[in-house]
């Protein structure tokens, strides 16, 4: 009897802390923001990776652009790759759990996105598709930082 209350309780704790993880996974680091967007709280370090990532997402989305201008498929590939999956790899485990949900799969759909644009420049796409790739693509920057702000611990 005693061995299945102890039993029990184990299980209980392990269905807690499961849940704990699940809600912290979805939910992240975030308070209510002051201008109506929610705030994910991070330490300064971890925001400027954050951010740094944006900037080179930007970076990418205007050498998409130039490339189209340009005619050169290969600039649009480099631009692309630069941004896709692989750029998402490195991310530290403790970051992506301080980030929300809806931020994380956003985010990894826009990783996605640049290496599809770079699969449909290497295939010899049209611009014009290419360009509604990129712009359907910044529509969900549009929408993320729309919903979120980045805010420092120290902000």
């Amino acid at each position: 009897m005693k061995s299945n209350k102890i039993a029990f309780i184990a299980l209980l704790l392990w269905v807690a802390t499961i849940a704990a993880f699940a809600w912290f996974f979805v939910r992240g680091s975030t308070v209510p923001g002051t201008d109506g967007r929610t705030a994910v709280m991070l330490q300064p370090v971890e925001r400027d990776f954050v951010l740094a990532e944006m900037r080179g997402l930007l970076l990418s989305v205007q050498g998409i652009l130039e490339g189209a201008h340009q005619g050169d498929m290969q600039r649009i590939v480099r631009a692309s790759r630069a941004a896709g999956m692989a750029a998402a790899e490195e991310v530290n485990p403790a970051l992506m759990l301080k980030l929300p949900l809806g931020f994380k799969t956003l985010g990894m759909s826009v990783h996605r996105d640049m290496d599809e644009i770079a699969k449909a420049a290497e295939s010899g796409a049209p611009v014009a598709e290419i360009l509604k790739m990129a712009s359907t693509t910044l529509g969900k920057c549009v929408a993320c930082h729309s919903a979120w702000r980045i805010k420092a611990g120290n902000d």
